[in-house]
Formats: C-alpha cells, sequence, structure tokens
C-alpha cells in the first residue's frame, strides 16, 4: 500500500494543538492508521472489513 495522502482525523481529537489522537485514511480493501502527534512512526494496516470490530472492541474495553 502506498502512503495515503488524505488522511483523516476525529472532530473527537483532545488537547489544544488536536494532535491526541490516530487519523485513518480508507480504501476499499484496506484501513491505514498512524499516530497523528508522530506520523513519521509508520502506519498499521488493516482489512477493511477488520476495521469496524477493531473499533467495536477499542470502545467496549474504553468503557
Amino acid at each position: 500500500m502506498t502512503t495515503p495522502d488524505t488522511w483523516r482525523k476525529s472532530s473527537y481529537s483532545g488537547g489544544n494543538d488536536g494532535n491526541n489522537c490516530v487519523e485513518i485514511v480508507p480504501s476499499p480493501t484496506r484501513i491505514a492508521i498512524r499516530d497523528s502527534k508522530d506520523p513519521a512512526l509508520g502506519t498499521l494496516t488493516f482489512p477493511a472489513e477488520a476495521f469496524i470490530p477493531l473499533i467495536r472492541a477499542i470502545r467496549t474495553s474504553a468503557r
């Protein structure tokens, strides 16, 4: 997967600088995720069908 140019950050990003979050970029087959405060650290990629279960698991564990 090439490095995408259209990263999206959640509107729920915390902090005054808005860098307390992750960014994502979707494609039809993969979702790329990176740390917004240090994007040079790299990205994680997941199959697109695994993204929703990942978000559900994160939300469940945060409760």
